[in-house]
C-alpha cells in the first residue's frame, strides 16, 4: 500500500467553509484537495493501491484526520471544488465515538499527527523533506511506503521530531508544492514497480 500523510495546519475542522473560498474560509483546504487528486488520479483511472490521510489542525475543532482509501473511493473528480466538497462532507460527521464513514472510501476521526503516525507504524515511514536523501537513491519498498508531507507551512519542529532523521527523503533541490512532490514520489514508485 502506498500512503501519503498530509498535514494541514490551518485546514478547517468543520464543514462550514465555503467551496468558493477554500484558501480563506477553508484554511487552505485547496492545498489538501490538490494533494488528494495528485495521490489518486491518473489518466482515466484511480490508484486503488493508495491511501491518503489528511491531518487537519485548524479551527474550530482540531485535530481531525480524514482517511481516503483508493480501493473504495467513488465520486472523486479531478477538480479542486468537488474534492473540497468531499472533504467538507467528511467534516460534518460526528467523531465523538471514533472513526466514521462519510462518503464511500472516506473516513474521519479525531486524531493528531502523532496518533496517525502511531496507527501507521515506523517501518515504512518517510518524511519528504528537501534536506533528505535523494528519492532516486533511497531504499524503500515501492509497494509499501508512507510519505509524510506538510502543507504550505511545511512541518513544524515538534512534528519533524516524530520522524527519525534517517527517514528523510528529498524529491529534488528545489522546494516544490506538496501535490507536485506526491506526483514525483508516485512516478519513482511506478518506475520501481515496473522493473519488478
Amino acid at each position: 500500500m502506498r500512503q501519503f500523510v498530509i498535514v494541514g495546519h490551518r485546514a478547517a475542522t468543520s464543514g462550514d467553509f465555503s467551496l468558493d473560498d477554500m484558501p480563506g474560509s477553508g484554511g487552505r483546504i485547496d492545498i489538501l484537495a490538490r494533494c488528494v487528486t495528485a495521490a489518486f488520479l491518473t489518466s482515466f483511472n484511480i490508484r486503488r493501491d493508495t491511501r491518503v490521510r489528511l491531518v487537519l489542525l485548524g479551527q474550530p475543532d482540531p485535530p481531525k484526520s480524514i482517511r481516503l482509501e483508493g480501493a473504495e473511493l467513488r465520486y472523486l473528480n479531478p477538480d479542486e471544488r468537488s474534492t473540497g466538497a468531499l472533504i467538507r462532507i467528511a467534516l460534518t460527521a460526528d467523531v465523538t465515538h471514533g472513526e466514521r464513514a462519510s462518503t464511500r472510501g472516506i473516513y474521519v476521526q479525531r486524531a493528531s499527527l502523532r496518533e496517525v503516525l502511531l496507527q501507521i507504524g515506523e517501518e515504512s515511514l518517510f518524511y519528504l523533506d528537501e534536506n533528505g536523501t535523494d528519492l532516486r537513491d533511497a531504499t524503500f519498498d515501492a509497494n509499501n511506503a508512507t510519505f509524510v508531507l506538510g502543507d504550505h507551512l511545511g512541518l513544524l519542529e515538534e512534528e519533524e521530531v516524530l520522524i527519525a532523521p534517517s527517514k528523510r527523503i528529498s524529491v529534488g533541490p528545489v522546494k516544490l508544492h506538496t501535490d507536485h512532490c506526491i506526483t514525483i514520489a508516485h512516478n519513482e514508485m511506478d518506475k520501481r514497480c515496473s522493473k519488478q
